[in-house]
């Protein structure tokens, strides 16, 4: 069966609310809570409350610097880039964050936010009292390790590109991830849209604009990639996986 392409849904990739008994299927805890024996039901008798909350649209923000954390949220559908302003106001990217996955996880430290939070398109998302959810983990020790797990990962993708790896490498490689998270929520690990401008990859990337679009364009010419305005199929998987190689390590 054909799998759907980034961000159009299916039956398999849009999320559903679950029930009184179920958790949703983007849900970021629910493994974790069900292999300590606790369903849906059992959380609300602990009064851990999820909220489901949106749309948001395209440019408006979840959460903005400065603003007191409260909850952490799980995406459940569309993309959300992170981003902060440093003192002479330029823009710096952190990270876009897809369905399935988790914002506000930096912010587990203070008090407030330290970054800001925007939908790219339009964005629905699952969300957790943290205060909440932080007494519930010194019970279960598989929410605790799944919390760890998340931070972690986060970690680990921030550090990715603080190597001196070339312009090439640096794309392929966050194709490569981009599909490999795709393809972990029932998306077609080949065929997606960058629901990000090629600026903001730029950025994220720490290259020149006019760098990415020229690495995008000798993928293309090279039959790495086809491309169509945001539409990208990764064509000759094996020569990016290579690229990609020594930043993902694997």
């Amino acid at each position: 069966m054909t799998q759907a392409a980034f961000p159009r849904n299916d039956a398999r990739t849009l999320s559903d609310d679950g029930d009184a008994l179920h958790f949703c299927s983007t849900c970021a805890f629910s493994q974790a809570c069900l292999a300590e024996g606790m369903d849906k039901s059992a959380l609300m008798d602990l009064h851990v409350l999820v909220e489901h909350v949106g749309p948001f649209h395209a440019g408006e923000h979840i959460f903005r610097e400065g603003d007191p954390f409260e909850a952490i949220a799980a995406v459940r559908a569309g993309t959300v880039k992170t981003y902060v302003i440093d003192r002479e106001g330029r823009e710096h990217v952190l990270g876009f964050h897809l369905p399935g996955e988790v914002i506000g996880l930096n912010a587990i430290d203070g008090d407030h936010y330290p970054c800001n939070a925007i939908a790219l398109d339009t964005v629905m998302l699952c969300r957790f009292s943290f205060p909440k959810i932080a007494v519930l983990a010194t019970r279960l020790p598989g929410l605790q390790r799944q919390l760890f797990r998340l931070l972690s990962r986060d970690i680990g993708r921030a550090a990715l590109l603080a190597g001196d790896w070339s312009a090439d490498q640096r794309m392929a490689a966050f194709l490569i991830g981009l599909s490999r998270r795709l393809a972990a929520r029932g998306f077609s690990p080949n065929r997606f849209q960058l629901t990000m401008a090629r600026t903001d990859i730029a950025n994220y990337l720490r290259l020149a604009p006019e760098t990415v679009s020229r690495v995008l364009r000798r993928f293309q010419e090279d039959g790495l990639l086809r491309v169509d305005r945001r539409e990208l199929e990764l064509a000759d998987r094996e020569a990016l996986d290579t690229l990609a190689g020594p930043i993902l390590r694997d």
